[in-house]
């Protein structure tokens, strides 16, 4: 049964869902924002009729202390009042603007682009005109539906990741399942040609056969066991480093093309490094074969093994075609590869065994037309 398509609508569904309450926030925001707006004239007309009584009645008339007091109430609205012969008298202003004329113009004009400009009118005249910004309150809700939006974005993005994080682990478990079932399949047969091998030895075949095909059930067995280990934290012992890196360089020289020039420096020295061998060898020969691929199976491969303080280098060069700089870290993610065939796991693989098993280091020293050195990077045991 395929249910990617339910998948593919619920997709849909989710996002026009999504789209449809954000836009109906932000539309109601809207709506809220205009209708404060609204309340914020009235009050201000309120207060301009307060300010014309005032200038037209004493405090002895029966209107008492009412102008008073609805002036008194405004104190969040910053306003400027100009009369009629340009007197200039600035409310609820910061004192430093109030002082400054200049400053004071320009706020006018910056009111009367926010809000329309309310006049006093008496018998056909002008007395003032009043000319005021938004509140603090009105301000703060200019920015709501950006915080609003930032927010959704932010919480978006956090599912986003959970979920990606979550389909990420599935897909391990997948692989590793399968790497496990792969090495228990391949068991079976092993065991068979284990037999096998032991009848042809006791029928007195060329021993030469016999040692060539213990070497590749031996190698069976060695990949085996790699699979095996997928998915689990591999057991570590000290093992030496040069050692096992001639291992897996050896074997590689032996059944590649003679047209492939391998050389290895390391010294007499041994390095004791806490390894696991199957693996360890498993990027070796993952990198080896990489650079014989750049080589299109004709070039220099070398493997040159360096100390440097309480870290061991392992330096695999290749006379390949070469990587661009942008692309030295592209390399080791799953499904990267130049190559019109591959998976581009092998180079994530070694990362992971490298860095996440080994507490190592793994990068592109460099990159040329010439070739590539990658280098690994371990700690010396002590």
């Amino acid at each position: 049964m395929d249910f990617k398509p339910k998948r593919k609508t619920t997709n849909i569904l989710l996002l026009i869902s999504a789209f449809v309450i954000v836009s109906l926030i932000l539309w109601n925001t809207n709506v809220f924002f205009e209708k404060f707006k609204d309340e914020e004239r009235k009050k201000i007309e309120i207060w301009a009729s307060a300010q014309t009584e005032l200038l037209q009645s004493s405090v002895e008339d029966e209107l008492g202390n009412l102008p008073l007091i609805v002036m008194a109430n405004n104190t969040s609205t910053p306003m400027i009042l100009v009369n009629k012969d340009g007197a200039i008298k600035p409310h609820n202003i910061d004192e430093k603007l109030a002082n400054d004329s200049i400053q004071l113009q320009r706020l006018i004009k910056k009111f009367a682009k926010e809000n329309e400009p309310i006049e006093s009118v008496e018998e056909g005249e002008v007395l003032q005109t009043i000319y005021y910004g938004n509140s603090e309150v009105i301000n703060k809700l200019k920015f709501y539906p950006i915080a609003l939006l930032l927010i959704f974005l932010l919480f978006g993005t956090v599912i986003y990741f959970v979920f990606k994080s979550y389909r990420a682990s599935e897909q391990n478990k997948v692989w590793a399942g399968m790497a496990k079932e792969t090495a228990h399949q391949i068991g079976t047969p092993l065991t068979s040609l284990l037999g096998w091998n032991e009848l042809l030895k006791s029928e007195h075949i060329k021993e030469e056969i016999t040692i060539e095909i213990d070497k590749d059930i031996d190698r069976l067995k060695t990949i085996t066991e790699r699979f095996s280990k997928i998915g689990s934290v591999p057991e570590l012992h000290v093992y030496d480093v040069v050692l096992e890196t001639k291992k897996a360089f050896d074997y590689l020289k032996r059944r590649s093309s003679k047209l492939i020039h391998f050389s290895m420096n390391s010294g007499n020295e041994e390095i004791p490094v806490m390894l696991n061998p199957p693996l360890y060898n498993w990027s070796i020969e993952n990198l080896v074969k990489n650079g014989i691929d750049a080589m299109k199976g004709k070039g220099n491969i070398s493997v040159d093994i360096e100390q440097k303080g309480n870290m061991v280098n392992v330096l695999i060069s290749d006379t390949g075609h070469g990587l661009p700089k942008s692309e030295f870290k592209n390399i080791f993610n799953p499904g990267y590869t130049t190559k019109k065939r591959g998976w581009g796991l092998g180079l994530s693989l070694v990362k992971r065994i490298i860095e996440e098993y080994h507490s190592g280091k793994i990068r592109v020293l460099s990159s040329s037309k010439d070739g590539t050195i990658m280098q690994i990077s371990l700690k010396i045991f002590k």
